[in-house]
């Protein structure tokens, strides 16, 4: 995780006092306004309802997709660190941090291809090293001299940490998903010859694997068909506002927040992967 400067650990200790919640939830906040370049930010913490979204002038989504009171306090405290972060700096220069996890050291010096730009984050151990660039969607390793570069999707980096064993199969990053490691993302260049690289719909980012789907018996008359997905009607004029954030009187909004409900139930009994869910609560949300 990257080093605060002494300003931004005051901001987050000012924000977690004034919102009534913990630093550790207003620093995951920063993290992931910060790789969402100050305008978004999707994020997981079990104080801020798990899985979350939000979106400068937009709508605001936390997992407790009910509790107007969480999305507000998560809108609050994502615009008041876009804010910080365009105004003052939150983070200590990469050069200059030590990963406190895993016993990784920051590395200087630019080994890494150019077009990249600057990392947020950097570290190595021994002849293994990593910079992660989120602006770009990227991840840098090198190991013994050759550098490969991973596309990091839509994780939101922020942690390392390694197990024993050899590099880089020994080492998990942390995002908004939990621990990943690195043979869970598509290869961009680099790596092996003839290496495969993984297609993003294959990924599962260590999430426990679905059931297989068994066709019989048949599903709950209200359960979420897996192979034909009805979708819910809706009036071409969407309503707009705080009142479709917080599950406003539209039947429109209501019939769509009632499908992702059940979905999310769905999702917890493990009948739906994290991509599944993800990827149709995503598609619902756009008709709102």
């Amino acid at each position: 995780m990257q080093q605060l400067t002494p300003s931004g650990e005051q901001a987050v200790a000012d924000l977690a006092r004034r919102y009534g919640v913990s630093s550790d939830a207003v620093r995951t906040l920063l993290d992931a306004v910060s790789a969402g370049g100050g305008t978004m930010a999707q994020f997981w913490h079990p104080e801020l309802g798990g899985n979350g979204q939000w979106m400068r002038g937009g709508m605001t989504m936390v997992g407790d997709m009910f509790n107007s009171g969480l999305q507000s306090t998560v809108a609050g405290i994502c615009s008041e660190l876009s804010s910080l972060l365009a105004n003052q700096p939150m983070y200590a220069p990469a050069q200059q941090q030590q990963q406190s996890q895993g016993g990784f050291m920051a590395s200087g010096g630019n080994w890494w291809p150019a077009e990249l730009g600057s990392p947020s984050s950097s570290g190595g151990q021994n002849d293994s090293r990593y910079a992660v660039f989120p602006q770009s969607r990227r991840l840098a390793i090198s190991q013994g001299g050759q550098v490969t570069v991973y596309d990091t999707l839509d994780h939101n980096i922020g942690g390392v940490q390694q197990q024993q064993g050899g590099w880089p199969g020994s080492v998990t990053f942390n995002s908004q998903y939990g621990s990943f490691g690195v043979d869970s993302l598509p290869v961009v260049s680099g790596g092996a010859a003839g290496s495969p690289a993984p297609t993003p719909e294959a990924q599962t980012w260590n999430a426990p694997a679905a059931p297989a789907w068994n066709p019989a018996p048949a599903p709950p008359a209200d359960a979420w068909s897996q192979s034909s997905p009805p979708a819910p009607a809706w009036n071409a004029t969407p309503a707009t506002g705080n009142a479709q954030a917080s599950g406003g009187s539209s039947a429109t909004g209501d019939d769509i927040l009632a499908t992702i409900e059940r979905m999310a139930e769905l999702h917890r009994k493990g009948i739906l992967s994290d991509a599944e869910f993800s990827a149709k609560k995503a598609e619902l949300l756009a008709r709102l």
